[in-house]
């Protein structure tokens, strides 16, 4: 009998971890990274030093859950494009790893958790925000905009920039110019990061019906307004420097690495309208590697003396 249970018991592990992966990747893991990589370094420029260890963490993890909250209600929401899309086709919905009442008793069990759990443990307004992250990103973008206009990145990106005003006012208790500024950057940049994206997955992005401006308008239109939108990335990113008294090292790392950034979408647009093969997931993972580098000075400059 002991031997019978105990060969239940094993066969039953590899379940519950094929299940516990699935809930993890239902919150889109790699968006969460990005989100929390901004996070950090915004509330250290919010108390220009280190702020409690404690705080940090406590912010990281409801910012975390709210993040993991929206990815998970996107993931029901689009179930049904998710099934045609190659990109998506693993997603746990897909698969049948976990059922459509799983993951929406998960989705709203982790919204409802990381308001409360900001409320708690940093302040009201922090909370208020993560709540309207993730209200933005289910409503605004997944319901409404995503399957109807080729700005649906452009206005659904609003969501993406909400953890600086939740760093920030996590550690204030208010929001000022510099958050709107960190907010700003994010917003200006979602579009030339997730547009090379979509020119990738333009063919999967047309079987599902979903207008993303590589499909409406072509490579050409995408890296146009991939270099727009760089250039106002960076140009508002430079606004930190005079309104947060940002230092030598925010300014020098603001400069080359958007210059960096600004070359690569030239060099996209440049392939376009040459009709010669592009390489958009370059620019893709140039413009994290940007972000990131940018987020990393914030949060190091005002640790420096100069």
């Amino acid at each position: 009998m002991d031997v019978a249970l105990e060969n239940r018991t094993q066969s039953q592990r590899p379940d519950l971890r094929r299940k516990l992966r699935a809930y993890w990747a239902l919150t889109k893991p790699r968006v969460i990274e990005l989100l929390l990589v901004v996070t950090a370094p915004t509330m250290i420029l919010a108390q220009n030093g280190i702020p409690s260890l404690w705080l940090v963490l406590a912010t990281l993890i409801g910012g975390a859950m709210s993040a993991g909250s929206a990815g998970a209600f996107n993931c029901y929401i689009d179930r049904d494009i998710d099934r045609v899309m190659k990109r998506t086709k693993n997603r746990p919905l897909v698969t049948g790893e976990l059922s459509d009442r799983e993951a929406l008793v998960f989705a709203y069990g982790l919204g409802a958790a990381s308001i409360i759990w900001l409320w708690l443990t940093t302040n009201w307004l922090a909370a208020a925000l993560s709540l309207g992250a993730i209200l933005l990103y289910v409503v605004f973008y997944s319901l409404i905009l995503k399957r109807r206009t080729a700005q649906n990145i452009v206005w659904g990106g609003v969501a993406g920039c909400m953890p600086v005003l939740i760093g920030w006012a996590a550690v204030t208790g208010d929001i000022t110019w510099p958050p709107i500024i960190l907010f700003a950057i994010i917003f200006l940049w979602t579009p030339p990061h997730y547009w090379p994206l979509s020119m990738k997955y333009r063919d999967d992005y047309k079987a599902a019906g979903v207008p993303m401006l590589a499909v409406v308008r072509g490579r050409a239109q995408v890296g146009l307004q991939t270099i727009l939108y760089a250039w106002a990335t960076v140009a508002c990113s430079l606004l930190l420097v005079p309104v947060a008294g940002m230092g030598l090292l925010y300014t020098a790392v603001a400069l080359v690495t958007g210059g960096w950034f600004i070359f690569e979408t030239h060099r996209l647009y440049s392939h376009a309208i040459r009709h010669s093969e592009v390489s958009p997931m370059r620019v893709f993972h140039g413009s994290i590697a940007y972000l990131t580098l940018l987020f990393v000075a914030v949060g190091v400059d005002p640790l420096l003396p100069f």
